[in-house]
């Protein structure tokens, strides 16, 4: 059946627009202010149009009603009154006390008669706000759009994000920038018979730039770029996100070519039956099977000329759902890692050029440093060390302000004013210098660059930073038992001057037995147990957790107890074994240590160049 003209938002914005022009040279042809008014109007869906006039329908009913009953009721008490004056001015005349005319009802307007105007009066005056509300195309009443999506159009502001702008991450650019020139001539694959993917999902740990990567795209692709996070879609009402997702694809698909971009995916996209209701129909579940169905759906053939590409972005897939994961939703996933040392040195040349850098500032070791740091620890850095140089106010950034802004990244805030007493400072110094000591005469460990006594963070009495030769992505089976005598070194130093242990090598500790514990459990290192995985399988994580299936989360494990008191067992003798190693070590190179600790109570920090001169090291394997 054909819808009326006045459920059809259309035929109103055409007439809006044929009436306000006045034909083709209208005073209001050309005003921004009365299209974006019209095209308001025109998005409004017809259910929204329908909404609107029975609410107003029956507002208007209930408002006569209203009136009417005040009539008849009128009309009673008029008559009642009417006999009771009747007596009165019968008893007057007969008391020939006053004329007629004086015994009229003085109360005027507070009289019975006008006391049903007031509702009347009320009605129509909230008849006419509720109107004015419901017709401005700029504010929209909440009740009658809490259905409609809340994304963002971005708009080119003359300044747009490019590849240009992204350092790094070349892979993921080399299949972004693939997507970007389908959107621009998509007969050059047509002509192929290729399809473009559907969908495209992001997946890095936090920080690496999945959502700058989403804006070069739109900056790229210079087509309507629709960006929205994944927990708007989600409300207290069921319905309400289902009805937004319908609502976004519907006005996505209405350009000939788009992007929508959703960040946080897993905020709706989580796994069913997760987290949610026993019977699995909470408000998320809905929303993710109308996105599945608007992604991949009975009528889909009868979209893919639409030219509309879904991108996603998350750092937890192993929590998504399968069948979002799956071909024909999102077909393609790119993978956003982490920078290397020639990504971070490009990323830092980008953040360097929007501050003011020193003479002889050199970014490359800075690179070689910060392994491991994702592109918005690097932006951080950067801004970091403005931060300093300003505070101290220079007038350019220098090395020693790029430096100290790692320490602060990496060991945290300097206390300085907390003061240790002096039994507890030489234990730290002893402590600190068993770990650089060690770190430096084992030969397959990244050499020390900084050792402190200064108190740094919430818990940090002292620290020993190792700086890496290189970007390692394996370790072998002697590094890691080196890395636990590092560990414990400084334990074990302790023990060997001052006489006893202390609660300061809680970190070490626990740092130590997880290694441990990773060797027997998962990496097949332990003689004893041989090549078997005791971990249960789980999914890629990047929340720097065991995942999604392991047995710290979970609590379960897959193995027997008599597996687990053999697990045990192997890991107390590791520790052993490093503990031994690390005696032997502080033993035969007291000396050593005792000079770095002498010079660490003297002047507080010193550098790896300071160690090197005063250990004297002979590489040798203990």
């Amino acid at each position: 059946m054909r819808r009326g003209w006045i459920e059809s938002p259309r035929f109103v914005h055409g007439w809006l627009q044929t009436t306000s022009a006045g034909g083709e040279t209208g005073p209001r042809a050309h005003d921004p202010d009365w299209q974006k008014a019209c095209n308001a109007l025109a998005m409004a869906g017809p259910s929204a149009m329908r909404s609107r006039w029975i609410y107003l329908l029956v507002f208007s009913a209930a408002l006569l009603g209203m009136a009417g009953t005040g009539l008849v009721l009128e009309h009673a008490h008029r008559g009642d009154r009417l006999g009771r004056l009747d007596q009165r001015v019968d008893a007057k005349l007969d008391q020939k006390l006053a004329p007629c005319a004086q015994l009229a009802d003085e109360r005027g307007l507070f009289s019975p008669s006008f006391l049903w105007l007031v509702p009347v009066a009320a009605g129509i005056a909230f008849l006419a706000f509720a109107t004015k509300k419901t017709q401005s195309p700029t504010l929209a009443n909440p009740a009658l759009t809490f259905g409609r999506n809340k994304a963002r159009l971005y708009v080119d502001k003359g300044t747009p994000v490019t590849f240009g702008d992204v350092a790094g991450s070349a892979e993921a650019k080399t299949e972004l920038a693939e997507v970007v020139e389908f959107l621009k001539s998509p007969e050059r694959f047509r002509r192929l018979g290729a399809r473009v993917p559907r969908g495209v999902l992001l997946v890095g740990p936090p920080g690496t730039g999945k959502t700058l990567l989403a804006k070069a795209v739109a900056g790229e692709a210079g087509v309507p770029f629709f960006s929205i996070c994944g927990s708007e879609f989600v409300e207290m009402f069921v319905g309400v996100g289902a009805a937004r997702v319908r609502d976004l694809f519907a006005q996505a698909r209405e350009k000939p070519a788009s992007i929508l971009f959703i960040d946080e995916l897993d905020a709706v996209g989580k796994a069913r039956g997760i987290g949610g209701s026993i019977g699995g129909n909470d408000e998320r579940e809905q929303t993710l099977n109308q996105l599945l169905t608007e992604m991949d759906g009975f009528d889909s053939a009868d979209r893919t000329g639409s030219g509309l590409i879904v991108l996603g972005a998350t750092n937890r897939p192993e929590i998504l759902d399968q069948a979002l994961l799956r071909p024909g939703r999102f077909d393609r996933r790119v993978p956003v890692e982490r920078p290397d040392v020639g990504e971070r040195r490009a990323i830092l040349d980008v953040h360097a050029r929007k501050v003011r850098l020193g003479p002889g500032v050199d970014l490359a070791p800075l690179a070689v440093e910060t392994a491991g740091l994702a592109g918005a620890d690097l932006a951080n850095l950067i801004n970091e060390a403005a931060l300093l140089a300003a505070r101290r106010r220079a007038d350019a950034i220098l090395q020693s302000d790029l430096e100290e802004a790692l320490e602060r990244a990496v060991t945290g805030l300097p206390r300085k004013t907390k003061r240790l007493a002096a039994r507890e400072r030489l234990v730290v110094a002893y402590h600190e210098a068993g770990h650089a000591l060690a770190a430096s005469l084992l030969p397959n460990q990244d050499p020390v660059r900084k050792i402190s006594i200064v108190p740094r963070g919430s818990g940090a009495l002292g620290y020993t930073l190792q700086a890496p030769r290189e970007d390692r992505y394996l370790m072998s089976r002697q590094e890691i038992l080196d890395r636990l005598v590092v560990l414990l070194a400084g334990r074990v130093a302790e023990e060997a001057t001052v006489g006893e242990i202390s609660t300061g090598a809680q970190d070490d500790l626990l740092h130590a037995t997880d290694l441990a514990r990773r060797m027997v459990r998962e990496l097949g290192m332990s003689e004893t147990l041989g090549l078997a995985s005791f971990e249960p399988r789980r999914g890629l994580s990047f929340q720097g957790d065991r995942g999604a299936g392991s047995q710290g989360s979970s609590g379960s494990q897959d193995y027997s107890d008599a597996t687990a008191r053999a697990v045990d067992t192997e890991v107390a003798r590791l520790l052993a074994h490093a503990q031994s190693r690390a005696r032997d070590l502080v033993s035969e190179h007291g000396a050593a240590l005792e000079r770095v600790a002498r010079h660490l109570l003297e002047v507080e920090t010193m550098t790896g160049e300071d160690l090197l001169r005063l250990v004297q090291p002979t590489p040798q394997r203990c």
